[in-house]
Protein backbone atom coordinates (compact mmCIF):
# COMPACT_ATOMS: atom_id res chain seq x y z
CA UNK A 1 0.00 0.00 0.00
CA UNK A 2 1.32 3.42 -0.90
CA UNK A 3 1.81 5.78 2.00
CA UNK A 4 0.72 9.16 0.71
CA UNK A 5 0.78 12.22 2.87
CA UNK A 6 -0.25 15.59 1.58
CA UNK A 7 0.47 18.69 3.61
CA UNK A 8 0.58 22.40 2.98
CA UNK A 9 3.96 23.96 3.05
CA UNK A 10 2.46 27.41 3.77
CA UNK A 11 -0.71 29.01 5.05
CA UNK A 12 -4.25 29.47 3.73
CA UNK A 13 -6.03 32.78 4.28
CA UNK A 14 -9.34 33.13 2.50
CA UNK A 15 -9.35 36.88 2.92
CA UNK A 16 -6.25 37.18 0.76
CA UNK A 17 -6.95 34.74 -2.07
CA UNK A 18 -7.36 37.73 -4.38
CA UNK A 19 -3.68 38.53 -3.88
CA UNK A 20 -2.80 34.99 -4.85
CA UNK A 21 -4.72 35.40 -8.08
CA UNK A 22 -2.80 38.55 -8.92
CA UNK A 23 0.46 36.67 -8.80
CA UNK A 24 -0.92 33.52 -10.40
CA UNK A 25 1.27 33.89 -13.48
CA UNK A 26 4.70 32.45 -12.81
CA UNK A 27 7.48 34.98 -12.58
CA UNK A 28 11.09 33.92 -12.50
CA UNK A 29 13.90 36.34 -11.76
CA UNK A 30 17.64 35.87 -12.16
CA UNK A 31 19.09 38.72 -10.15
CA UNK A 32 22.77 38.40 -9.20
CA UNK A 33 23.70 40.88 -6.47
CA UNK A 34 27.33 41.31 -7.29
CA UNK A 35 30.32 39.51 -8.67
CA UNK A 36 31.82 37.07 -6.19
CA UNK A 37 35.26 35.60 -5.92
CA UNK A 38 35.87 32.18 -7.52
CA UNK A 39 34.80 29.44 -5.16
CA UNK A 40 32.53 31.84 -3.25
CA UNK A 41 29.51 31.62 -5.55
CA UNK A 42 26.22 31.18 -3.69
CA UNK A 43 23.06 30.42 -5.65
CA UNK A 44 19.57 30.03 -4.18
CA UNK A 45 16.48 28.62 -5.85
CA UNK A 46 13.46 30.24 -4.16
CA UNK A 47 10.01 28.87 -5.01
CA UNK A 48 6.66 30.03 -3.63
CA UNK A 49 3.50 28.39 -4.93
CA UNK A 50 0.12 29.85 -3.92
CA UNK A 51 -2.31 29.96 -6.87
CA UNK A 52 -3.61 26.41 -6.60
CA UNK A 53 -7.12 25.70 -7.83
CA UNK A 54 -10.14 26.21 -5.58
CA UNK A 55 -9.84 25.51 -1.88
CA UNK A 56 -6.22 24.46 -2.28
CA UNK A 57 -5.19 28.07 -2.93
CA UNK A 58 -2.72 29.69 -0.53
CA UNK A 59 -1.69 33.26 0.27
CA UNK A 60 1.63 33.40 2.07
CA UNK A 61 3.92 31.39 -0.23
CA UNK A 62 4.38 34.24 -2.69
CA UNK A 63 4.99 36.69 0.15
CA UNK A 64 7.44 34.26 1.71
CA UNK A 65 9.29 33.69 -1.55
CA UNK A 66 9.59 37.39 -2.32
CA UNK A 67 10.85 38.22 1.19
CA UNK A 68 13.27 35.30 1.18
CA UNK A 69 14.60 36.18 -2.26
CA UNK A 70 15.21 39.79 -1.21
CA UNK A 71 16.91 38.71 2.02
CA UNK A 72 19.20 36.20 0.33
CA UNK A 73 20.22 38.73 -2.31
CA UNK A 74 21.19 41.05 0.50
CA UNK A 75 23.38 38.25 1.88
CA UNK A 76 25.28 37.82 -1.38
CA UNK A 77 23.27 35.02 -2.98
CA UNK A 78 22.42 34.95 -6.65
CA UNK A 79 18.70 34.12 -6.60
CA UNK A 80 16.54 32.25 -9.08
CA UNK A 81 13.02 33.11 -7.90
CA UNK A 82 9.90 31.35 -9.14
CA UNK A 83 6.42 32.20 -7.95
CA UNK A 84 3.36 30.11 -8.80
CA UNK A 85 5.26 27.67 -10.92
CA UNK A 86 3.97 24.81 -13.03
CA UNK A 87 5.81 21.51 -13.02
CA UNK A 88 7.59 22.42 -16.24
CA UNK A 89 8.65 25.81 -14.87
CA UNK A 90 9.89 24.29 -11.61
CA UNK A 91 11.95 21.69 -13.49
CA UNK A 92 13.33 24.40 -15.75
CA UNK A 93 14.36 26.50 -12.74
CA UNK A 94 16.10 23.52 -11.15
CA UNK A 95 18.03 22.93 -14.37
CA UNK A 96 19.02 26.60 -14.54
CA UNK A 97 20.39 26.54 -11.02
CA UNK A 98 22.26 23.31 -11.72
CA UNK A 99 23.90 24.76 -14.83
CA UNK A 100 24.85 27.95 -12.97
CA UNK A 101 26.47 26.00 -10.15
CA UNK A 102 28.14 23.31 -12.24
CA UNK A 103 31.87 23.02 -11.65
CA UNK A 104 32.04 26.09 -9.41
CA UNK A 105 32.53 24.31 -6.06
CA UNK A 106 29.78 26.63 -4.91
CA UNK A 107 27.03 26.73 -2.30
CA UNK A 108 23.53 25.83 -3.43
CA UNK A 109 20.30 26.54 -1.57
CA UNK A 110 16.64 25.64 -2.04
CA UNK A 111 13.84 27.45 -0.23
CA UNK A 112 10.38 26.10 -1.00
CA UNK A 113 6.95 27.30 0.20
CA UNK A 114 3.78 25.69 -1.10
CA UNK A 115 1.90 22.41 -0.96
CA UNK A 116 3.96 19.28 -0.44
CA UNK A 117 3.55 15.59 0.22
CA UNK A 118 5.35 12.37 1.03
CA UNK A 119 4.91 9.11 -0.82
CA UNK A 120 6.83 5.94 -0.01
CA UNK A 121 9.49 7.84 1.95
CA UNK A 122 10.06 10.45 -0.75
CA UNK A 123 9.09 14.13 -0.45
CA UNK A 124 7.47 16.03 -3.31
CA UNK A 125 6.85 19.71 -4.09
CA UNK A 126 3.45 20.38 -5.67
CA UNK A 127 3.24 22.70 -8.72
CA UNK A 128 0.16 24.89 -9.11
CA UNK A 129 -1.01 22.89 -12.14
CA UNK A 130 -1.15 19.56 -10.26
CA UNK A 131 -4.58 17.89 -10.18
CA UNK A 132 -4.05 14.77 -8.10
CA UNK A 133 -6.76 12.36 -7.04
CA UNK A 134 -4.75 9.21 -6.31
CA UNK A 135 -1.27 8.17 -5.24
CA UNK A 136 -0.18 7.19 -8.74
CA UNK A 137 -0.65 10.82 -9.85
CA UNK A 138 2.07 12.03 -7.52
CA UNK A 139 5.26 11.10 -9.42
CA UNK A 140 3.75 12.32 -12.69
CA UNK A 141 2.40 15.69 -11.52
CA UNK A 142 4.81 16.84 -8.81
CA UNK A 143 8.53 17.55 -8.42
CA UNK A 144 10.54 15.12 -6.31
CA UNK A 145 12.76 16.88 -3.78
CA UNK A 146 15.45 14.40 -4.81
CA UNK A 147 15.52 16.16 -8.20
CA UNK A 148 16.93 19.27 -6.52
CA UNK A 149 19.36 17.32 -4.35
CA UNK A 150 20.56 15.39 -7.39
CA UNK A 151 21.00 18.67 -9.31
CA UNK A 152 23.16 20.04 -6.50
CA UNK A 153 25.14 16.81 -6.42
CA UNK A 154 25.75 16.77 -10.16
CA UNK A 155 26.90 20.40 -10.00
CA UNK A 156 29.65 19.38 -7.58
CA UNK A 157 28.64 21.82 -4.82
CA UNK A 158 30.78 21.94 -1.72
CA UNK A 159 27.70 22.66 0.41
CA UNK A 160 23.92 22.58 0.08
CA UNK A 161 21.09 24.08 2.14
CA UNK A 162 17.51 22.82 1.73
CA UNK A 163 14.64 24.59 3.55
CA UNK A 164 11.03 23.41 3.33
CA UNK A 165 8.30 25.52 4.93
CA UNK A 166 5.38 23.21 5.67
CA UNK A 167 1.93 23.63 7.26
CA UNK A 168 -0.96 21.47 8.28
CA UNK A 169 -3.78 21.87 5.77
CA UNK A 170 -4.47 18.95 3.44
CA UNK A 171 -6.28 20.19 0.32
CA UNK A 172 -6.53 16.71 -1.24
CA UNK A 173 -8.96 15.12 1.20
CA UNK A 174 -9.36 11.37 1.03
CA UNK A 175 -5.97 10.65 -0.55
CA UNK A 176 -3.68 11.05 2.46
CA UNK A 177 -2.84 8.24 4.86
CA UNK A 178 -0.72 10.20 7.31
CA UNK A 179 0.65 13.60 8.23
CA UNK A 180 3.75 15.65 7.55
CA UNK A 181 6.86 15.03 5.52
CA UNK A 182 9.05 11.95 5.42
CA UNK A 183 12.12 11.99 7.63
CA UNK A 184 15.34 12.08 5.63
CA UNK A 185 18.93 12.13 6.79
CA UNK A 186 20.88 14.99 5.23
CA UNK A 187 23.03 13.80 2.31
CA UNK A 188 26.79 14.51 2.55
CA UNK A 189 27.57 18.23 2.69
CA UNK A 190 23.94 19.20 3.21
CA UNK A 191 21.86 21.09 5.79
CA UNK A 192 18.21 20.02 5.64
CA UNK A 193 15.49 22.01 7.48
CA UNK A 194 11.74 21.45 7.84
CA UNK A 195 9.22 23.91 9.30
CA UNK A 196 8.05 21.15 11.62
CA UNK A 197 9.15 17.69 12.69
CA UNK A 198 8.64 14.80 10.23
CA UNK A 199 5.22 13.22 10.53
CA UNK A 200 3.80 16.25 12.32
CA UNK A 201 1.80 19.32 11.30
CA UNK A 202 2.57 23.02 11.37
CA UNK A 203 0.24 25.91 12.03
CA UNK A 204 -1.21 28.14 9.34
CA UNK A 205 0.10 31.67 9.13
CA UNK A 206 -2.21 34.64 9.09
CA UNK A 207 -2.85 37.53 6.71
CA UNK A 208 -1.68 40.12 9.22
CA UNK A 209 1.86 38.76 9.45
CA UNK A 210 2.21 38.41 5.64
CA UNK A 211 4.58 35.49 6.25
CA UNK A 212 4.24 32.03 7.71
CA UNK A 213 5.22 31.43 11.33
CA UNK A 214 8.40 29.57 10.39
CA UNK A 215 9.48 31.89 7.60
CA UNK A 216 8.92 35.10 9.55
CA UNK A 217 11.36 33.92 12.22
CA UNK A 218 13.80 32.56 9.63
CA UNK A 219 13.89 35.94 7.87
CA UNK A 220 14.48 37.64 11.21
CA UNK A 221 17.43 35.40 12.11
CA UNK A 222 19.07 35.53 8.68
CA UNK A 223 19.44 39.29 9.00
CA UNK A 224 21.37 39.16 12.26
CA UNK A 225 25.14 39.81 12.18
CA UNK A 226 27.34 36.70 12.17
CA UNK A 227 24.42 34.43 11.29
CA UNK A 228 25.99 30.99 11.75
CA UNK A 229 23.79 28.37 10.12
CA UNK A 230 23.34 26.16 13.20
CA UNK A 231 22.58 29.19 15.38
CA UNK A 232 20.08 30.56 12.86
CA UNK A 233 17.99 27.41 12.73
CA UNK A 234 18.23 26.68 16.45
CA UNK A 235 16.91 30.14 17.23
CA UNK A 236 14.16 29.74 14.64
CA UNK A 237 13.23 26.44 16.26
CA UNK A 238 13.04 28.06 19.68
CA UNK A 239 10.97 31.01 18.46
CA UNK A 240 8.48 28.79 16.62
CA UNK A 241 8.21 26.42 19.57
CA UNK A 242 7.63 29.28 21.98
CA UNK A 243 5.11 31.08 19.74
CA UNK A 244 3.14 27.87 19.09
CA UNK A 245 3.43 26.75 22.74
CA UNK A 246 5.01 23.48 21.67
CA UNK A 247 2.52 22.62 18.93
CA UNK A 248 5.09 23.15 16.18
CA UNK A 249 8.78 22.35 16.53
CA UNK A 250 11.02 22.78 13.44
CA UNK A 251 13.42 19.99 12.57
CA UNK A 252 16.90 19.91 11.03
CA UNK A 253 19.37 17.29 9.87
CA UNK A 254 22.95 18.16 8.97
CA UNK A 255 26.08 16.51 7.67
CA UNK A 256 28.16 19.71 7.46
CA UNK A 257 31.78 19.56 8.58
CA UNK A 258 32.61 23.28 8.41
CA UNK A 259 30.92 26.37 9.79
CA UNK A 260 28.80 28.43 7.41
CA UNK A 261 27.79 32.04 8.04
CA UNK A 262 25.03 33.48 5.87
CA UNK A 263 26.70 36.88 5.81
CA UNK A 264 30.32 35.71 5.71
CA UNK A 265 30.47 32.39 3.89
CA UNK A 266 32.16 29.11 4.72
CA UNK A 267 34.85 28.90 7.39
CA UNK A 268 36.85 25.92 8.67
CA UNK A 269 35.61 24.75 12.03
CA UNK A 270 38.17 25.70 14.66
CA UNK A 271 38.22 24.76 18.31
CA UNK A 272 38.65 27.85 20.51
CA UNK A 273 41.68 28.18 22.76
CA UNK A 274 41.49 27.10 26.40
CA UNK A 275 41.39 30.63 27.81
CA UNK A 276 38.51 31.51 25.48
CA UNK A 277 36.66 28.33 26.38
CA UNK A 278 37.08 28.88 30.10
CA UNK A 279 35.88 32.47 29.86
CA UNK A 280 32.85 31.51 27.76
CA UNK A 281 31.95 28.64 30.09
CA UNK A 282 32.21 30.78 33.21
CA UNK A 283 29.94 33.44 31.70
CA UNK A 284 27.41 30.88 30.53
CA UNK A 285 27.38 29.03 33.84
CA UNK A 286 26.90 32.28 35.76
CA UNK A 287 23.81 33.02 33.67
CA UNK A 288 22.63 29.42 34.08
CA UNK A 289 22.92 29.58 37.86
CA UNK A 290 20.56 32.59 37.81
CA UNK A 291 17.75 30.70 36.05
CA UNK A 292 18.30 26.98 36.72
CA UNK A 293 15.64 26.81 39.44
CA UNK A 294 13.11 29.01 37.64
CA UNK A 295 9.59 27.76 36.94
CA UNK A 296 9.13 30.30 34.15
CA UNK A 297 9.76 28.70 30.77
CA UNK A 298 10.52 32.13 29.25
CA UNK A 299 13.73 32.28 31.29
CA UNK A 300 15.03 29.18 29.52
CA UNK A 301 13.95 30.35 26.09
CA UNK A 302 15.92 33.55 26.73
CA UNK A 303 18.92 31.55 27.89
CA UNK A 304 18.84 29.37 24.75
CA UNK A 305 18.51 32.41 22.50
CA UNK A 306 21.68 33.79 24.06
CA UNK A 307 23.57 30.47 23.95
CA UNK A 308 22.13 28.45 21.03
CA UNK A 309 25.30 26.34 20.81
CA UNK A 310 26.40 26.70 24.40
CA UNK A 311 27.71 24.13 26.83
CA UNK A 312 24.38 23.96 28.62
CA UNK A 313 22.11 23.88 25.58
CA UNK A 314 20.74 20.40 26.22
CA UNK A 315 20.18 21.08 29.91
CA UNK A 316 18.21 24.24 29.11
CA UNK A 317 16.17 22.38 26.49
CA UNK A 318 15.27 19.77 29.08
CA UNK A 319 13.92 22.55 31.30
CA UNK A 320 11.80 23.86 28.41
CA UNK A 321 10.43 20.37 27.87
CA UNK A 322 9.74 19.98 31.58
CA UNK A 323 7.83 23.27 31.83
CA UNK A 324 6.19 23.23 28.39
CA UNK A 325 5.72 19.73 27.03
CA UNK A 326 5.99 19.46 23.27
CA UNK A 327 2.75 18.56 21.52
CA UNK A 328 4.47 16.92 18.57
CA UNK A 329 4.68 13.17 18.08
CA UNK A 330 7.91 11.29 17.43
CA UNK A 331 7.35 9.05 14.41
CA UNK A 332 9.43 6.14 13.22
CA UNK A 333 11.76 6.64 10.29
CA UNK A 334 12.14 4.33 7.31
CA UNK A 335 14.22 1.91 9.41
CA UNK A 336 11.57 1.83 12.12
CA UNK A 337 13.60 3.91 14.59
CA UNK A 338 12.19 6.78 16.62
CA UNK A 339 14.92 9.40 16.83
CA UNK A 340 13.36 11.93 19.13
CA UNK A 341 14.73 13.63 22.22
CA UNK A 342 16.19 11.65 25.10
CA UNK A 343 13.89 13.19 27.69
CA UNK A 344 11.61 10.15 28.11
CA UNK A 345 13.90 7.15 27.71
CA UNK A 346 15.02 6.82 31.33
CA UNK A 347 12.13 5.32 33.29
CA UNK A 348 11.94 4.47 36.99
CA UNK A 349 11.92 0.74 37.62
CA UNK A 350 13.85 -0.24 34.49
CA UNK A 351 16.46 -2.96 35.06
CA UNK A 352 19.70 -3.47 33.11
CA UNK A 353 22.32 -6.20 33.42
CA UNK A 354 25.85 -5.83 32.01
CA UNK A 355 29.09 -7.72 31.60
CA UNK A 356 32.45 -5.93 31.33
CA UNK A 357 35.09 -7.43 29.05
CA UNK A 358 38.69 -6.66 28.24
CA UNK A 359 38.60 -4.84 24.91
CA UNK A 360 41.59 -6.74 23.52
CA UNK A 361 41.22 -10.27 24.89
CA UNK A 362 37.48 -10.49 25.45
CA UNK A 363 38.08 -11.85 28.95
CA UNK A 364 35.21 -11.01 31.30
CA UNK A 365 36.31 -8.61 34.04
CA UNK A 366 33.04 -8.58 35.93
CA UNK A 367 29.30 -8.05 35.78
CA UNK A 368 26.61 -6.01 37.46
CA UNK A 369 22.98 -5.00 37.50
CA UNK A 370 21.53 -1.49 37.57
CA UNK A 371 17.98 -0.68 38.65
CA UNK A 372 16.50 2.77 38.00
CA UNK A 373 14.72 4.19 41.04
CA UNK A 374 13.02 7.48 41.80
CA UNK A 375 15.03 9.84 43.98
CA UNK A 376 12.69 12.62 44.99
CA UNK A 377 10.40 14.18 42.42
CA UNK A 378 12.97 15.13 39.79
CA UNK A 379 15.75 12.55 39.90
CA UNK A 380 16.43 8.94 39.03
CA UNK A 381 19.12 6.84 40.61
CA UNK A 382 20.73 3.92 38.86
CA UNK A 383 21.52 1.64 41.80
CA UNK A 384 24.25 -0.91 41.07
CA UNK A 385 24.73 -4.19 42.88
CA UNK A 386 28.44 -4.09 41.98
CA UNK A 387 29.51 -0.43 41.78
CA UNK A 388 33.24 -1.15 41.55
CA UNK A 389 32.65 -2.88 38.19
CA UNK A 390 29.41 -1.32 36.94
CA UNK A 391 29.05 2.08 38.64
CA UNK A 392 25.60 3.43 39.29
CA UNK A 393 24.59 7.04 38.70
CA UNK A 394 22.20 9.78 39.74
CA UNK A 395 20.36 11.40 36.87
CA UNK A 396 17.72 14.04 36.36
CA UNK A 397 14.43 12.79 34.93
CA UNK A 398 15.74 14.06 31.57
CA UNK A 399 18.81 11.84 31.69
CA UNK A 400 21.45 14.33 32.83
CA UNK A 401 24.14 12.84 35.06
CA UNK A 402 24.51 14.44 38.49
CA UNK A 403 26.80 11.79 39.95
CA UNK A 404 28.56 8.64 38.75
CA UNK A 405 31.61 6.58 39.66
CA UNK A 406 33.87 9.51 38.83
CA UNK A 407 32.25 12.02 41.18
CA UNK A 408 29.56 14.72 41.07
CA UNK A 409 28.99 17.21 38.24
CA UNK A 410 27.99 20.88 38.21
CA UNK A 411 26.14 21.44 35.99
CA UNK A 412 24.82 17.92 35.31
CA UNK A 413 26.16 16.65 32.01
CA UNK A 414 24.52 14.91 29.08
CA UNK A 415 26.37 13.06 26.36
CA UNK A 416 23.66 13.59 23.75
CA UNK A 417 24.25 16.57 21.43
CA UNK A 418 21.57 19.14 22.28
CA UNK A 419 19.53 16.48 24.07
CA UNK A 420 18.81 14.50 20.89
CA UNK A 421 19.90 11.34 19.12
CA UNK A 422 19.60 12.94 15.70
CA UNK A 423 21.97 11.70 13.01
CA UNK A 424 24.72 14.24 12.35
CA UNK A 425 24.21 16.19 15.60
CA UNK A 426 27.37 17.46 17.28
CA UNK A 427 28.01 19.33 20.50
CA UNK A 428 30.74 20.34 22.90
CA UNK A 429 29.86 20.39 26.59
CA UNK A 430 31.79 21.34 29.72
CA UNK A 431 31.10 20.60 33.37
CA UNK A 432 32.96 20.83 36.68
CA UNK A 433 33.58 17.45 38.29
CA UNK A 434 34.16 17.03 42.02
CA UNK A 435 35.86 13.73 42.73
CA UNK A 436 35.06 11.65 45.84
CA UNK A 437 38.29 13.04 47.41
CA UNK A 438 37.03 16.62 46.90
CA UNK A 439 39.36 17.50 44.01
CA UNK A 440 37.72 19.69 41.35
CA UNK A 441 38.44 20.07 37.63
CA UNK A 442 36.64 20.65 34.38
CA UNK A 443 35.69 17.92 31.92
CA UNK A 444 34.99 18.56 28.24
CA UNK A 445 32.72 16.32 26.17
CA UNK A 446 32.88 16.39 22.36
CA UNK A 447 29.91 14.35 21.11
CA UNK A 448 28.81 13.30 17.65
CA UNK A 449 25.89 11.12 16.55
CA UNK A 450 27.60 9.14 13.80
CA UNK A 451 24.70 7.20 12.29
CA UNK A 452 22.86 3.92 12.25
CA UNK A 453 24.66 0.66 12.79
CA UNK A 454 23.32 -2.89 13.04
CA UNK A 455 25.12 -4.88 15.74
CA UNK A 456 24.80 -8.32 17.31
CA UNK A 457 23.57 -8.17 20.91
CA UNK A 458 22.09 -10.43 23.57
CA UNK A 459 18.71 -9.37 22.12
CA UNK A 460 19.60 -10.37 18.56
CA UNK A 461 20.55 -7.99 15.78
CA UNK A 462 19.63 -4.43 16.71
CA UNK A 463 19.48 -1.37 14.48
CA UNK A 464 21.27 1.02 16.82
CA UNK A 465 22.36 4.64 16.84
CA UNK A 466 26.11 5.03 17.21
CA UNK A 467 27.53 7.98 19.10
CA UNK A 468 31.22 8.85 19.51
CA UNK A 469 32.33 10.90 22.50
CA UNK A 470 35.76 12.23 23.45
CA UNK A 471 36.37 13.37 27.02
CA UNK A 472 39.19 15.71 27.99
CA UNK A 473 39.97 16.19 31.67
CA UNK A 474 41.75 19.15 33.19
CA UNK A 475 44.39 16.85 34.70
CA UNK A 476 45.36 15.54 31.25
CA UNK A 477 43.42 12.29 31.36
CA UNK A 478 41.61 11.49 28.08
CA UNK A 479 38.92 9.00 27.14
CA UNK A 480 37.26 7.86 23.92
CA UNK A 481 33.85 6.26 24.17
CA UNK A 482 31.65 4.70 21.54
CA UNK A 483 28.02 4.09 22.45
CA UNK A 484 25.47 2.00 20.61
CA UNK A 485 21.95 2.97 21.67
CA UNK A 486 18.65 1.27 21.19
CA UNK A 487 16.86 4.65 20.90
CA UNK A 488 13.93 3.86 23.19
CA UNK A 489 16.11 2.73 26.13
CA UNK A 490 18.17 4.84 28.48
CA UNK A 491 21.43 2.90 28.79
CA UNK A 492 23.45 1.92 25.72
CA UNK A 493 23.39 -1.73 24.71
CA UNK A 494 27.14 -1.51 24.12
CA UNK A 495 29.86 0.84 25.28
CA UNK A 496 33.49 0.66 24.19
CA UNK A 497 35.90 2.77 26.26
CA UNK A 498 39.54 3.69 25.64
CA UNK A 499 41.19 5.44 28.57
CA UNK A 500 44.49 7.28 28.08
CA UNK A 501 46.62 8.27 31.07
CA UNK A 502 48.34 11.70 31.05
CA UNK A 503 51.75 10.02 31.04
CA UNK A 504 50.98 8.24 27.76
CA UNK A 505 51.28 4.58 26.95
CA UNK A 506 48.79 2.05 25.64
CA UNK A 507 45.14 2.73 26.45
CA UNK A 508 43.06 0.61 28.76
CA UNK A 509 40.20 -0.72 26.62
CA UNK A 510 36.97 -2.18 27.95
CA UNK A 511 33.64 -3.20 26.42
CA UNK A 512 30.41 -3.10 28.40
CA UNK A 513 27.64 -5.24 26.91
CA UNK A 514 24.05 -5.24 28.06
CA UNK A 515 22.94 -8.87 28.49
CA UNK A 516 19.43 -8.37 29.92
CA UNK A 517 16.89 -5.59 30.39
CA UNK A 518 13.38 -5.25 31.71
CA UNK A 519 10.86 -2.44 31.60
CA UNK A 520 9.23 -1.43 34.86
CA UNK A 521 5.79 -2.02 33.38
CA UNK A 522 6.55 -5.51 32.05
Amino acid sequence: MNHLTLTRFTRLSVGRLRMAAVVAAACAAWLPLHAQAPGDLRVALVIGNAAYAGSAALVNPTNDAKAMGDTLRGLGFNVVELRDGSKAQMSEAIGKVRDTLKGKQAIGMLYYAGHGLQLDWRNYMVPIDAKMSKATDVPEQTVDLAQVIDAFKSAGNRMNIVVLDACRDNPFAGTASGKGLAQLDAPPGTFLAYATAPGNVAEDGDAKSANGLYTQFLLQELKKPQAKIEDVFKRVRLNVRQKSEGRQIPWESTSLEDDFYFNAGLKPTQKPGESDREKAFNEEKADWDKVKDSKNVSDFYAFLQKYPNGNLNALAQSKVEELQKSKTVVVADQQGLKLGGVFEVYKPGDEYEFVIKDGLTGIVRGSGKIVSQLRGADELEGVSNNPSVVPGARLTRSGFVIQDGGGTYDPPYNLYPNGEMKIGSRATTRTIRTRPNGQKGWVDFDSRVVGREVIDTAFGKLNTIRMDVELFYQDGFRSKRTFWFDPEWGYSVRLRTENYAPRGGAPDITVRDMVARKRASS
